[in-house]
């Protein structure tokens, strides 16, 4: 262990600030400090010495040239076990600094503004902060660096129980955190540079950023661990800021659903309501209000509704609430509850209620990241809608205008259900959903199968072209009126002949969704 005597302070976030340098001052500790720190410490009756008066060389280049002085890294870095360090420190007059306390220039609340310059982002990259950071993290051995507010309390606490002494454990684990700390804030400023650069197309070093949310009971089965990790810099409409108002701690397969729910969900600028089982819905519909489209979308499929995620994209009231109380559900994510549905749904103790205030927007630019062995993939979000005039009817029936709003409704939610995959759908409503074939005729067939009402008369979207006329075929027995695809089979022809001979109407979108 070792005695702090002399700390270094130069913090962006004050919170907490005057408590810790005060608690610092009455066991002894010199404190030295630059700009607005030093005049916060000065204005409250903290004794502080400027670093410009402690280095004799004045704050230069509005600011930019300050703590970057032999006086300072020498009194960081040098070794206090090592004699040629203590000796070279004497003749130059270097005084051991036992701890810095340091946080950076606010580079990321100020690129997250709208409308940013490049200008101001420059002027936010901090320099000296940094490499006080590391230096002092380096000699960890010899230097406490303190980059967390939050730890002010606990080392004050060590101190005063040892003598104004920090052990080498803690001063280890601080070290750790000072250089998560820089990293992440070089990742930040990397991530912004290299966007102005490159612009849409993607880094040649993939920068990752993500903060741990929270631990997780385990992953996908009781053998795994997980935990769950926000991506830093995405802010709305994320699953990551949904705040949970109620019940039992979510599980990693409850958030994988979750965010298939909110994916799905927000697709639809009406009222809308899917309920999802093992990121697959079991059911989507619209309707007037969100009780109305949450029956319909349970009665898709009712026997796989039960243990479901379910999610909005309005606010739940008393009616909707109690209808969802009928049933067995794991999970809700809505924009919001109005107070008789909180007060309702509560009543199930295990019930987790989300609310997610920005459901309906979209987050910004995001990626899909898959881990294979070794390595990583990278993709954008399959975030594409319907161009209307790139849609071709391709059969000599033309759909009726019924048809094409179920056609569209029965794409949206064909975009978000695994490979292969086909629904049935009619006015706002599905009707069959097969997810996860390996033969796309077998998901035509599973979706009649799953069916709760009549298919006649519905249409059929279906996420990749037919490579075989048999889909159609099978549609036709199943009374599929109008289907959706996106065309582009060397058996075309024997398709649109197939619909031809079954009066169905066909429309080539030329965009395909499959989901892995």
């Amino acid at each position: 262990m070792s005695k702090i005597n002399r700390a270094l302070v130069s913090v962006s976030k004050k919170d907490g600030l005057l408590g810790f340098a005060k608690g610092l001052t009455e066991m002894g500790v010199e404190i030295l400090s630059t700009g607005g720190t030093a005049g916060l410490l000065k204005d409250n009756g903290i004794p502080v010495i400027h670093v410009s008066d402690y280095t004799g060389f004045p704050e230069i280049m509005d600011g930019r040239v300050k703590t970057l002085h032999p006086l300072i890294h020498g009194g960081i870095l040098g070794k206090r076990d090592n004699e040629k360090h203590l000796e070279e420190m004497k003749i130059h007059g270097i005084k051991p600094i036992d701890m810095v306390v340091v946080n950076l220039y606010p580079f990321e609340e100020t690129v997250s503004k709208g409308g940013v310059t490049l200008d101001e982002a420059i002027e936010n990259i901090d320099i000296g902060g940094p490499s006080m950071l590391r230096s002092s993290a380096k000699n960890f051995h010899d230097v406490a660096v303190v980059v967390d507010p939050d730890d002010y309390e606990e080392i004050l606490t060590e101190m005063k129980e040892n003598d104004g002494l920090i052990s080498y454990d803690t001063k280890m684990k601080l070290s750790v955190k000072a250089f998560k700390h820089t990293a992440r804030y070089d990742s930040l400023i990397s991530k912004f540079l290299e966007e102005r650069i490159e612009g849409e197309g993607f880094p040649s070093i993939l920068n990752l950023q993500f903060e741990k949310i929270t631990d997780l009971r385990y992953g996908e089965n009781p053998h795994q661990k997980a935990s769950f990790y926000e991506n830093i810099g995405f802010n709305t409409g994320t699953l990551s800021k949904a705040k949970q108002l109620h019940g039992k701690e979510l599980s990693y397969n409850n958030i994988l659903d979750l965010n298939a729910a909110l994916e799905i969900v927000r697709e639809f600028d009406e009222t809308a309501a899917v309920i999802v089982k093992h990121t697959n819905p079991c059911g989507v519909a619209t309707g007037d209000t969100p009780v109305s489209a949450y029956r319909k979308a349970r009665e898709t499929d009712p026997l796989s509704a039960f243990g479901g995620i379910i999610g909005f994209n309005r606010a739940l009231d008393e009616e909707t609430a109690k209808e969802v109380a009928a049933t067995f559900i794991e999970a809700i994510i809505a924009p919001d509850y109005d107070t008789p549905a909180l007060t309702l749904l509560k009543e199930k103790k295990n019930i987790r209620l989300l609310k997610l205030k920005d459901l309906t927007k979209k987050a910004q630019r995001e990626y899909d990241l898959r881990s294979v062995s070794g390595g990583l993939l990278l993709q954008e979000k399959d975030s594409i809608t319907l161009n209307e005039d790139n849609l071709k009817v391709v059969t000599n029936r033309q759909p009726a205008e019924k048809e094409w709003a179920s056609m569209r409704f029965a794409w949206k939610v064909a975009k978000h259900i695994k490979s292969n995959a086909i629904v049935y759908a009619a006015e706002g409503e599905t009707i069959g959903i097969g997810a996860g074939q390996m033969s796309r005729v077998d998901s035509v067939k599973l979706a009649a199968m799953k069916a709760n009402k009549p298919l006649h008369g519905t249409v059929m979207a279906s996420d990749a072209f037919f490579p075989f006329r048999d889909s159609v075929d099978e549609a036709a027995k199943a009374g599929v009126t109008a289907i959706i695809q996106p065309g582009g089979s060397v058996k075309d022809e024997e398709v649109i002949a197939s619909a031809n001979e079954h009066n169905i109407a066909m429309v080539f979108t030329g965009i395909r969704h499959f989901r892995h």
